[in-house]
This record gives C-alpha cells, structure tokens and sequence, in this order.
C-alpha cells in the first residue's frame, strides 16, 4: 500500500514506516502530525484518485528531527572581466516518517472536503493493447480512399528588363 502526498507543496510517494526529507515544518520534534491533501492510493491492486484530493483520506506521521541539508555551493564568473562570486546555500528539512495511511492505526479525519475521489481497477495491459490496435485498424478502413483536391495556381508572365544605357567610357590618361 502507497499513497501521493502533497506535503509544503512538494509531492511524495510514501509508505508505512519510510522516512523522508521535507521542506521545514515547524513542528516540535516527536509530535504527530496528519497530511489531508492525498492525491492517490494504491492499495492492493485497488488506485482511488483525488479530484484534486481524496475525501476523507489521511496520513499519519511522526516528526522525528530538524536537519540542515548539505552545502550547495553557487559559484559565478565571467571570463576576462575579473568577476567571480562565490556563495553557499545550506537547505532546511525535516525528516518525517509515515505511521499510517487512510487512518490505519489512526482515527479518520471528519473534517469534510469539497473535491471527491474515484476508483478506478487498472485494466490488464495486454487487453488494452489489442484494443486500441483494433480501433486503429477500423478507423484506417474508414479512411481508406480519401479524396484528392485540385488547386489552379495562377502563372506570372515575366517581362523581359528595360536594357540602361551604356554610360561613355573615358580614357584618364597622362596630360
């Protein structure tokens, strides 16, 4: 069982008991938190999908601890002009892991949503392809002559150029 979680704005995937890295949530460390807005779940071959969300559908975290990312460094330079910048950047995260999904070790959230969700049984692969090849073959038989139109174009006469005249050529000599 998984779900897509949108969590500070970034989706993820997530388990029962994974840990990821969020952008930073202020949280206490070792408070228990619930994620409202999921966008999927799988569970057994069953997909419910959100629109945009899923009704009632929440997961379970625990906070487990504030962390800096590692340094980025950000280097800039212009070539024969003398400039070079150098600057670091360290991100802040919080490392979260996933207790439940849909409220399985938790109490469901009553609060109602205004998006519903759907479920949809994912079709074997096989059955689809010979499907579509199918619909392509009747839709190829139904196309098969196509009518040709004729275009006129309009044929420009040329007129032949105006000649110049000769411009007098002068002998520049010694004087």
């Amino acid at each position: 069982m998984y779900a897509i979680v949108e969590i500070a704005g970034q989706q993820f995937k997530v388990e029962n008991g994974t840990k990821i890295f969020v952008n930073r949530l202020e949280f206490e460390e070792g408070k228990e938190i619930e994620f409202d807005k999921v966008l999927l779940i799988e569970d057994e071959g069953k997909i419910a999908i959100g629109e945009p969300t899923i009704k009632d559908a929440v997961v379970g975290a625990k906070i487990l601890n504030n962390v800096r990312g590692d340094k980025v460094i950000v280097f800039k330079k212009k070539r024969k002009k003398g400039y070079r910048v150098k600057n670091g950047h360290r991100q802040n995260f919080t490392q979260v892991e996933i207790i439940s999904i849909n409220g399985i070790g938790s109490p469901k959230k009553a609060a109602p949503k205004k998006a519903e969700s759907k479920v949809v049984d994912v079709p074997v692969a096989e059955e689809t392809i010979k499907e579509k090849k199918a619909a392509k073959k009747t839709a190829a038989k139904k196309e098969e002559a196509p009518v040709k139109k004729t275009v006129t174009k309009k044929v420009a006469v040329k007129k032949p150029a105006e000649k110049k005249p000769a411009a007098k050529k002068t002998k520049k000599g010694k004087e």
